[in-house]
C-alpha cells in the first residue's frame, strides 16, 4: 500500500457510535457483551481489507448521572485487550488496537499485556495510549478528582518510556531453543531495564520475549499541546477530531512539524481522524436514516453526553434551548472541551442543538450523504494534507458498517484511494511506518 492511498480503521463502539444506536433495528443491542457479534464485525472488516479494528475504553462508567447510564447500552462492554485476544484467534491480517489509560495502570502490566497480544496475533497489536479524564474514573481508584492535565501527561511521558524500554529488553534473536545444549535463550539476549524515575521504578526485563513486530504499534489520541508532543515523539497513529478542513490541515501540519525534533520522519506517523458516515444510495435516503436515529435520542442521555464532553459540568439548571453557557476550563479532556465550545459558537447552537449535533460523532467529522459525497469529503481532506486515513465510526453495528463496506468502499477503490488486497501481515506493515526511537532508561 502506497503513501497515496488511505488507511482505514474500523472503530467498534458497542452497538454503534450514535448514542441512540442500540434502539435502532440495524444494531445488535447486546453487542457490547456478545463475543459472537464482535467476531462477525471483525471478520467483515478484515474481508473488506481495513487496516485495523479500534476499541476505546475507560476505567469506569463515565456518566455520573445514573439515570443516563441506565438508558444507554454503553454502560456495559468488554475490557478491550481481553476482547482483542479472542479476536486474534479468528482473524489473520487486520490490526488490533486497544485503548489503555496510563492514569490507572502500571507500565509493566501494560507492556506485558500488549506484547502478549502481539504474539497471539502474529504481529497485529497496537496500544492506544490515553490519560483518563473524568472524576468518575478517578473515584474507582481511591481518588475524589482526576489529576491535573499537566500531571497526567507528565506521568504518561514516563509511562510510555518505561513500556518502550521493557519491549526492548529482549533482542530479536534472544530465544534459541537448543535442546541438545540445554540453552533456551542467549545469556546476553535479554537484560534488566533498571528504570528509576519520578513516577516509576521498574527493574525488568519483561517476562515475554521480543514480539513479531519488534514492539506493538503506539497510537495516541490526545490533541492538546502536551498530547501532540507525546504523539510526535512516540506515536505511529494519531486518532483525532477536527470539524473543518482548515482545522484538520493546521493540526496535521503542526503535529508532523514536531517530529523532526525527535529524529522522526513525517511518514512514520499516520493521522487518522474519526469519521461518522451515514450513507444512502441517495441523499434523501441518507438523511432519512440519520433522522430516524436522531428521533430516538433520550434528552437525559443527550444532555449527559454533552456534560461529559465539556468537562463534567452539571447543565441541568440551564435552559436546554438557551445558549451554551460560558464555563471555565477544567482538567478533563481539554482539546474536546474546546472543540465543543468552538462548534457551539461557530454555529450559534443551543444546548439542545449541540447535544443533537454531537449525538453520533461526539465532535468528530460527520457526513450524511451518498457514497460520492462521502468520498469527496474524505479525498479532499487527504489531498489537502489533513489526514492520512480515517477511523470509521459506524452509527450502528452492524448496519452502519455494512453500509460503508457495500456503498463507500467501492467508490474509494474506483478512485484508487484504498487497497484491494493486503500486502503485509503486520499492523506496522499495513501502515508503512517505523517504530519510534527507544528512550534510554532513567539511571538508578
Amino acid at each position: 500500500m502506497t503513501q497515496n492511498t488511505l488507511r482505514l480503521g474500523a472503530f467498534f463502539y458497542a452497538t454503534g457510535h450514535h448514542i441512540a444506536g442500540w434502539r435502532h433495528p440495524s444494531s445488535e443491542a447486546d453487542g457490547g457483551i456478545n463475543l459472537e457479534r464482535y467476531v462477525g464485525w471483525a471478520q467483515k472488516a478484515e474481508a473488506a481489507k481495513f487496516d485495523l479494528v479500534f476499541l476505546e475504553d475507560g476505567t469506569g462508567i463515565r456518566d455520573t448521572n445514573l439515570r443516563s447510564s441506565e438508558r444507554t447500552a454503553r454502560s456495559t462492554h468488554f475490557e478491550p485487550v481481553t476482547l482483542l485476544s479472542a479476536l486474534a484467534a479468528v482473524t489473520s491480517r487486520i490490526g488490533l488496537v486497544a485503548t489503555t489509560s496510563t492514569s490507572f495502570n502500571e507500565p509493566y502490566n501494560v507492556a506485558r499485556r500488549f506484547a502478549s497480544l502481539d504474539h497471539l496475533s502474529g504481529g497485529r497489536a497496537g496500544w492506544n495510549l490515553v490519560t483518563s479524564a473524568t472524576d468518575a474514573e478517578a473515584a474507582n481508584f481511591g481518588n475524589d478528582r482526576i489529576a491535573r492535565h499537566a500531571d497526567r501527561y507528565e506521568r504518561a511521558e514516563e509511562f510510555v518510556d518505561v513500556v518502550l524500554g521493557l519491549w526492548n529488553t529482549w533482542d530479536d534473536d534472544a530465544v534459541v531453543i537448543d535442546r541438545a545444549s540445554g540453552q533456551f535463550s542467549k545469556p546476553d539476549g535479554f537484560r534488566p531495564l533498571d528504570h528509576r524515575g519520578k513516577h516509576f521504578e521498574v527493574r525488568g526485563p519483561l517476562n515475554i520475549s521480543r514480539t513479531p513486530q519488534g514492539q506493538p504499534v503506539l497510537v495516541q489520541a490526545g490533541s492538546s499541546g502536551p498530547g501532540k508532543d507525546l504523539a510526535a515523539r512516540t506515536a505511529e497513529i494519531v486518532f483525532t477530531a477536527n470539524q473543518t478542513l482548515a482545522e484538520a490541515v493546521e493540526f496535521y501540519g503542526d503535529l508532523k512539524g514536531r517530529m523532526a525534533a525527535f529524529g522522526r520522519r513525517p511518514d512514520d506517523l499516520k493521522v487518522m481522524p474519526g469519521l461518522f458516515p451515514v450513507v444512502g444510495r441517495t441523499e434523501s435516503e441518507a438523511r432519512a436514516k440519520f433522522e430516524a436515529l436522531q428521533d430516538l435520542i433520550d434528552p437525559v442521555v443527550g444532555l449527559a453526553l454533552l456534560e461529559r464532553m465539556i468537562g463534567g459540568f452539571d447543565l441541568s439548571a440551564y435552559d436546554p434551548d438557551g445558549p451554551v453557557p460560558e464555563l471555565p476550563e477544567t482538567d478533563g479532556a481539554k482539546s474536546r472541551q474546546q472543540l465543543m465550545f468552538d462548534l457551539a459558537r461557530r454555529e450559534g447552537l443551543s444546548l439542545r442543538q449541540l447535544y443533537l449535533r454531537i449525538a453520533g460523532a461526539r465532535g468528530h467529522s460527520q457526513i450524511v450523504g451518498t457514497p460520492t459525497q462521502i468520498v469527496d469529503e474524505m479525498e479532499a481532506r487527504f489531498r489537502a494534507g489533513g489526514a492520512d486515513g480515517f477511523n470509521i465510526m459506524p452509527a450502528t453495528l452492524p448496519g452502519g458498517l455494512d453500509d460503508f463496506i457495500t456503498l463507500v468502499l467501492p467508490e474509494l477503490r474506483r478512485r484508487g484511494l484504498f487497497r484491494d488486497e493486503y500486502e503485509a501481515r503486520t499492523l506496522r506493515g499495513h501502515l508503512g511506518s517505523r517504530p519510534p526511537p527507544v528512550p534510554s532508561p532513567a539511571p538508578r
